[in-house]
């Protein structure tokens, strides 16, 4: 349970405790005092009231006095009332309020005792003695006095009944009759009104225990329902949480117009944190980037939550797109602020986060999911960027807009719409002319024949988890391309590490193989990274299986910064592919022979990319680079038949080739 709720508990324990104290008492007594006000003025009104009719029995047993009863009972009536109203009005408190009634009723009894003793009428006035009573038990029974207030206000009231006996010309018989009486009175509505107080302070107890109990309950239920919407790591709002304030700005957007960002923030590498340092470090770095977060969240009057492992998201109001640009940017520097080490990422030694950003914006649809999508959409951006950055959401962006989600559906049927398919590239050996393999590029068309730019396509498809499906195809294609040509020697397919991380990769791979006949050694697996290729157990272990089939690994991309020299180290790669880059800008040519030389001392051969000139295909010849592709050596092409001279090369078989 939290802090606060904590804090909550001991409290009401405390109030508890001093149920045992004389504090109680107090606390009885000061309770509703506005209530105990409005009782004694009610009480008295309707006393007086009562009161001044018993002036008609007054009339009828004693009317030699009646005048003089009548007159005392008005005269006691107007002075009780006018000075309980002035209490009142004063706010004093209810013990003087008390002290008046009992006052009005000792006052109402002598005035109208001692007139009637004076009546001719003694034999009625005998029998309206007994009404004396009344007095007495409106002071222990009518009013709520405390106990030792109603005690002395209805013994001093026995004392005058008692007192009136003795003057009153009557037999002893009588005298003792109606005195037993007005003791025995007097002790019952004592005893009963012992008892009820008794009671009202009981029920007072019952009602403060169910009122700390109610209140202890209502504070469990907050603290229980806190932790249900809380992450314990970070002490943020958990996924339920911030989904909950999700739904309800939606709302307010949609009813009301007010605006909002959702904005997704990854930390960076956070596996490869964990990895190194630990799983307790790696908790303690979300713990003091979610605190981070929640400090510029707070500034910005904004929601965030943890939206699961490295993930963080914030919701806040915003009015225009450059309030999420500027908020966006401000949570990436937070976490770049920190500068928590990370030795082990392969770029900069510090902890950053990528962080993706949408907006409403108007004609959006009426779906929630549609903000999120975005803001997860524009995250994957930022983290193709080089990460540490921030990325806005973009409708008009090819890259980040409505057409990722039309790919995205166009994946799903691609295959069985004969929607995607492949051409095949040509990779040559520079020093015997010949072609050395092919690559098996894919390609992508819209129901209307559009093509779709691998660019976009194949991230989408990483994303989304197609690529596998997709993969699965390209390489039986590829394989039934291969019994189709077989003076083909060697193909080679792009394999995403997505793939190679997914269970049983390489037992599907080995039943294409058979399935088709092809050998393993005519199978060239390329590496592509795409955003980021983390070292992974899973990745090694697949690897080693699928070159126990005598399939062989070329590195894509090494150079430009996704590529490390770890999995140089950890594979033994044939080929490693050096980006075109290096051989299209003129600084390059030094770093590229820096480059050849270091791949060659690994054990591995050389293979450039992007040759579309005579020159650049002489420097290449000169530097020894192995092997070479690009547009002047061949453009992806769907056919692969050449001449059977072992010599040609795949300038040589152009005529031959529809080109794509």
């Amino acid at each position: 349970m939290d802090e606060r709720a904590t804090d909550s508990l001991d409290k009401r324990a405390g109030q508890r405790e001093s149920l045992r104290t004389g504090e109680l008492r107090a606390l009885y007594r000061e309770q509703d005092e506005n209530g105990r006000r409005a009782t004694a003025r009610h009480g008295l009104w309707l006393g007086v009231g009562a009161y001044l009719l018993y002036s008609i029995t007054d009339i009828l047993l004693v009317p030699d006095v009646a005048i003089y009863t009548i007159t005392g009972r008005v005269a006691v009536a107007v002075v009780v009332l006018v000075l309980i109203e002035i209490l009142v009005r004063a706010k004093a408190s209810p013990d003087a309020l008390d002290l008046v009634c009992a006052a009005a009723l000792l006052a109402g009894y002598l005035g109208w005792l001692s007139p009637s003793m004076m009546t001719e009428h003694v034999q009625s006035f005998s029998h309206y003695m007994v009404f004396g009573t009344i007095f007495m038990m409106g002071a222990n029974l009518f009013f709520s006095f405390r106990f030792v207030l109603s005690v002395i206000t209805s013994g001093a009231i026995l004392a005058g009944s008692l007192l009136a006996l003795t003057l009153f010309p009557a037999d002893a018989s009588y005298q003792i009759a109606l005195g037993t009486f007005y003791i025995s009175c007097f002790i019952f509505t004592s005893f009963v009104n012992w008892k009820l107080n008794k009671e009202r302070y009981n029920v007072f107890l019952n009602a403060v225990e169910a009122k700390l109990q109610h209140e202890e309950a209502t504070e469990r239920g907050e603290a229980l329902l806190r932790l249900s919407r809380t992450d314990p790591l970070t002490g943020l709002d958990n996924r339920r949480a911030i989904e909950e304030k999700l739904r309800q700005r939606w709302f307010e957007w949609r009813a009301f117009g007010r605006g909002f960002a959702a904005i997704l923030i990854d930390i960076d590498f956070f596996k490869k944190f964990n990895d190194h340092y630990g799983h307790q470090e790696g908790d303690r770095c979300l713990a003091v980037v979610a605190q981070a977060l929640g400090r510029t969240a707070a500034r910005h009057n904004a929601s965030i939550g943890r939206y699961g492992g490295e993930e963080f998201i914030v919701l806040a109001g915003v009015d225009e797109q450059k309030q999420v640009v500027h908020l966006a940017e401000e949570i990436r520097r937070t976490v770049e602020t920190l500068a928590l080490p990370h030795e082990k990422r392969p770029d900069r030694p510090f902890v950053t986060a990528s962080v993706g950003a949408s907006f409403t914006r108007n004609g959006d649809g009426t779906k929630l999911e549609k903000i999120i999508h975005e803001a997860d959409r524009a995250l994957y951006l930022a983290k193709g960027k080089g990460r540490n950055c921030a990325w806005l959401f973009d409708p008009n962006d090819s890259e980040s807009g409505e057409e990722g989600g039309d790919i995205a559906a166009l994946l799903k049927v691609a295959i069985e719409q004969n929607l995607i398919s492949l051409v095949y590239q040509p990779v040559q050996n520079l020093a015997t002319g010949r072609i050395e393999a092919v690559e098996a590029l894919m390609r992508l068309t819209t129901v209307d024949g559009k093509s779709v730019a691998p660019s976009l396509f194949i991230p989408v498809a990483e994303r989304t988890g197609a690529i596998a499906k997709l993969g699965q195809w390209a390489i039986s294609t590829a394989c039934r391309k291969l019994l189709e040509e077989p003076q083909v020697p060697t193909i080679c397919i792009n394999v995403s590490p997505i793939q190679l991380k997914m269970p049983g990769f390489a037992a599907s791979v080995a039943a294409i193989l058979e399935e088709t006949g092809v050998s393993g050694s005519r199978l060239t697996f390329e590496i592509t990274e795409g955003v980021e290729m983390a070292i992974h157990n899973d990745i090694i272990r697949c690897v080693n299986e699928l070159k126990r089939l005598g399939i062989r690994f070329w590195l894509d991309d090494f150079g430009t910064g996704f590529a490390g020299l770890s999995w140089l180290r950890l594979i033994d790669f044939d080929t490693v592919k050096i980006d075109r880059s290096f051989l299209h800008d003129a600084r390059g040519e030094a770093m590229l022979q820096d480059i050849a030389g270091l791949v060659r001392n690994r054990g591995s051969r050389v293979l450039v990319e992007g040759v579309e000139s005579e020159d650049q295909l002489a420097l290449l010849r000169a530097l020894g680079i192995d092997l070479a592709q690009g547009f002047y050596l061949g453009r992806p092409s769907c056919e692969m038949r050449y001449r059977s001279s072992p010599a040609v090369t795949w300038k040589e078989a152009q005529p031959f080739l529809r080109i794509v």
